[in-house]
Order: structure tokens, then C-alpha cells, then sequence
């Protein structure tokens, strides 16, 4: 009657190759969020591990000597600019009108003086008085230019309403400094993201180049993995793959080989790669641990054996026991593709061929009776 055995059948079926392997989840790139002057901390409003929006406030510095600063800055603007006001609505005003006085006064002096010149030249008029009007005149004429310079000045462009026009600048310009400085008193997130690290509490004195929070950006997602430098050749840009997380395991996402590091670790022998996630799930976090299935091979309609079918694996002439008219038939056969418990046949055997597994003690060319698995 022969020994009762189980036995694998060979069938037409999509055979896929797959790596798996373990790593991290990693953001592209983190970002260290610090003070940009000096001073206490007075308030941090947010956690560790919080999702925050670009522009929410992360931290407070004590911002009382800052206020001061801006107020006084503030003041000095008032001032100046109160002053190019004055030279506008009042002093220019009066330097125009003591202008024409004086050249009116100037015009008179000169008609005086001519009047007295004609008189002395007919010797009607003493010298003493030729000499006063002399005077009256002279003095009328340095009035008259001092007059002009003055409102020269105060004209627009002039020499004291551009210094007075400068000094408002310069005070508007020490204005928006102290606003910029008393705003860096408020420290903010500058992207989207989560904290994955916060090293101040109330009272820290922060410093600028110190990093007060670590924010992982939201944005793509990247699995990091290292692979025995075996599988190096089996790799390739674009590979689809399937990953969980070990926290989540039964929420299985797609992921996309997107980077094979060149040059291999020699300390542990293992290549790095990343792959890209298209559609994070909202429950990945930073350096999570996750687990990753990545196709490698994928052979559609094969011919496939089971891998515990094989015997001589290990060997350069892989066989099997096929059983043919209820004998053990040793067979070899030609392998292509190893997937996942299963194997690629390319030559020796049919669709529907009966084996013996290899962990069976059957002589080949003895009877056996079938039992299907």
C-alpha cells in the first residue's frame, strides 16, 4: 500500500519576493527653534509632543526692559517729528515774513542812502549824515541776506528741515529696531509640525543659538531602514512596499523605496534606504519603530513549489520528490524566483505535480498513498 504522506501541489499562481526589515519613522529634516536675544523665559504655553501651526506662540521672554526701550524710541520719534511740524506750520511760515520785512526795510535803506548821497555830492548834507545812511544801509543788507539764509533752511530741502527730516527717519528707524526686538520676546513656531523636544520651562534664561524646542515639520515622512548589504542588488528606486507601525500593527500603509545609500556601513555591513509615504496616517510620530515588507521581485502567473517542497537548496542541483502513479519520482528541477515560502520553477516539473516535503524520511522509488495539505 505505500506510507501515508502529505503532499504539496504545484500551481500557477503571482509569486512576489519580498525584504523584510525593520527601522524608524524620520521627518526630512528637524527644526531647531531658539531665542534670538537674551532673556528670561516667563511663560511656555506648549508641550512636548504638541502639534502646533506656523506663528503659534512656543514661549514668552520677560519683554518689561524691551517695552521700555520701544517707549522711548517711541518718544524720540514724537519729537522730531512734533519738531518738523513746528518748522513747517510755524517757523517757516515767520522766516518768509520776516524775509519780505527785510528786504522791504533793504529796499528803503538803499533809497535812503541814495537820497543822502545826492545831497552830500551838492554839499547839502553833512558827511556825518551820509555816514548814517551809510550804516542804516549796510545793516539793512546783512539783515536782509540773513533773512534769506534763514528761510533758505527751512525751506523743503533746506539745510535744517533735511536735518530735522533725517533725525525722523533716524528715530522711525530705531522705532520698527525696538518693535523687531520686542517682538523676538515672543518666540514662535515657524512651520507646521509637532515638538518632539522641549528643553526650557519658566524661568530659563534663554539664550540666542540655544535651542529651547525640536520641531519635527509636517510634510513628508520618510522610513529609514538598514539591510544587510546582501539584499543591495535586489534594491531599486521606486519598489512598492507595505508598513506598520510596531505600535499600530494591524494599520498597514503604503510606502515607496525613494533613496539606496550608495556606500555601505562597514561596521555592521548594512546599507541605509529610505522610503517615501505618500499618505501618512495621522498616528505616525517621529522615530517611531515600524516594520516594512519591501517587493522586490514579483513574477505574475509562475509556476510555484513550496520552498519545504526543495531539497538541495544549498547545493547547485535542487530536486524534488514528485509522486507519479503512487511512487516517490526523484525530480530536478531548475529554480527561478524565491518568494515568500515559495519558489519559481522553471523547468522539471508540470502545473499540478504532487511533492513530497523535504522534512519526509521517502526514499525515492517507494510507494506512497497521498494525503492533500
Amino acid at each position: 500500500m505505500g506510507e501515508q504522506v502529505p503532499v504539496d501541489r504545484v500551481v500557477r499562481a503571482d509569486l512576489v519576493r519580498t525584504i523584510v526589515a525593520s527601522g524608524h519613522v524620520q521627518s526630512p529634516y528637524r527644526v531647531e527653534i531658539a531665542a534670538q536675544i537674551t532673556g528670561r523665559v516667563a511663560d511656555v504655553p506648549v508641550a512636548e509632543g504638541e502639534r502646533v501651526r506656523a506663528g503659534a506662540v512656543v514661549a514668552l521672554l520677560d519683554g518689561r526692559e524691551l517695552d521700555a526701550t520701544l517707549a522711548q524710541a517711541q518718544a524720540v520719534l514724537a519729537e522730531a517729528q512734533a519738531r518738523l511740524r513746528q518748522i513747517g506750520e510755524l517757523e517757516r511760515p515767520l522766516a518768509r515774513e520776516a524775509s519780505i520785512q527785510a528786504e522791504a526795510a533793504l529796499r528803503d535803506s538803499l533809497a535812503a542812502y541814495a537820497r543822502a548821497a545826492a545831497l552830500a555830492k551838492g554839499g547839502h548834507l553833512a558827511q556825518a549824515a551820509l555816514d548814517e545812511a551809510t550804516r542804516a544801509r549796510d545793516v539793512a543788507a546783512a539783515q536782509a541776506a540773513s533773512a534769506r539764509l534763514r528761510l533758505s533752511a527751512l525751506s523743503f530741502g533746506g539745510s535744517e528741515e533735511a536735518l530735522v527730516r533725517t533725525q525722523v527717519e533716524t528715530a522711525r528707524a530705531a522705532v520698527e529696531a525696538a518693535e523687531i526686538r520686542r517682538d523676538y520676546a515672543t518666540i514662535r513656531a515657524p512651520r507646521d509640525g509637532i515638538l518632539i523636544a522641549r528643553d526650557v520651562e519658566r524661568g530659563t534664561m534663554a539664550q540666542p543659538g540655544r535651542p529651547l524646542f525640536v520641531l519635527a515639520p509636517d510634510g513628508e515622512v520618510r522610513l529609514v531602514l538598514n539591510l544587510d548589504e546582501r539584499n543591495l542588488a535586489l534594491l531599486e528606486i521606486g519598489q512598492p512596499a507595505i508598513a506598520s507601525a510596531d505600535a499600530f500593527p494591524d494599520r498597514r500603509f503604503d510606502a515607496v523605496v525613494a533613496f539606496v545609500n550608495p556606500a555601505v556601513d562597514l561596521a555592521r555591513a548594512s546599507v541605509e534606504i529610505k522610503l517615501h509615504v505618500p499618505s501618512p496616517p495621522e498616528f505616525l510620530r517621529q522615530d517611531m519603530t515600524v516594520s516594512v515588507d519591501i517587493e522586490v521581485g514579483r513574477r505574475a502567473g509562475a509556476l510555484v513549489a513550496p520552498a519545504r517542497a526543495l531539497r538541495g537548496l544549498a547545493g547547485s542541483a535542487p530536486w524534488v520528490l514528485e509522486v507519479r502513479e503512487g511512487r516517490a519520482v526523484r525530480m530536478s528541477v531548475r529554480l527561478g524566483m524565491r518568494g515568500d515560502g515559495a519558489v519559481e520553477i522553471l523547468a522539471g516539473l508540470e502545473d499540478g505535480a504532487l511533492l513530497v516535503p523535504a522534512d519526509r524520511d521517502v526514499l525515492a522509488g517507494a510507494r506512497v498513498r497521498t494525503i492533500a495539505r
